[in-house]
């Protein structure tokens, strides 16, 4: 199996060093022309999502990246990533790939210093770390999107069909359980 890593900005190496370890092969999207190699999932990493969305878009990127998405290509975004995938962002006019029925919430828990560690259920799978970074959380999930865990009462993962967010970093901890779930969703798909 093969992921394309959106590498503009952000915890990008961080993923790529996860998927390696469970054995996947990666590669970094930096350019149009990456997008030339074939994937069978997509990863959007935390960062600045109004970075990404601007270099998206400068880079000639988006719109391609959008019809691959929207297409049902398998993609998981980590923090900024759910803020690209969502269709709604209750703080931020902007929008991007409006791929995912789920309203965000921006800069949900503060600045820097409103970063946490915590441990909470995920789908299912047991207690997993999650490290927030200036994180967001969703604050409803509509459609066929289904909340995968929560901490405090906020959701802050989810899955719709072929698409997957968290906002919270697991590629900073040592667990696999989010990826592998990304994984498998990608060996179910095919």
């Amino acid at each position: 199996m093969t992921i394309g890593v959106l590498a503009l900005q952000g915890a990008f190496a961080e993923h790529e060093q996860m998927l390696e370890r469970l054995g996947e092969s990666t590669f970094e999207i930096r350019q149009r022309r990456d997008l030339e190699r074939s994937m069978d999932g997509l990863i959007i990493p935390g960062g600045e999502s109004t970075v990404q969305g601007k270099l998206l878009r400068e880079l000639g990127i988006f719109e391609e990246l959008k019809a691959r998405i929207q297409g049902g290509l398998p993609t998981f975004g980590t923090c900024a990533g759910l803020l690209l995938l969502a269709r709604r962002i209750e703080n931020d006019a902007r929008i991007h790939f409006a791929a995912m029925d789920i309203a965000a919430v921006r800069n949900a828990y503060g600045r820097q210093l409103g970063s946490f560690h915590t441990e909470a259920d995920f789908a299912g799978a047991g207690k997993v770390p999650m490290t927030f970074i200036r994180a967001p959380y969703i604050a409803s999930c509509s459609g066929a999107a289904r909340p995968l865990a929560e901490v405090d009462g906020k959701i802050v993962a989810a899955r719709e069909n072929h698409l997957l967010v968290t906002a919270f970093h697991p590629e900073l901890d040592e667990n696999p359980t989010v990826h592998t779930y990304f994984l498998n969703m990608i060996r179910k798909k095919g």
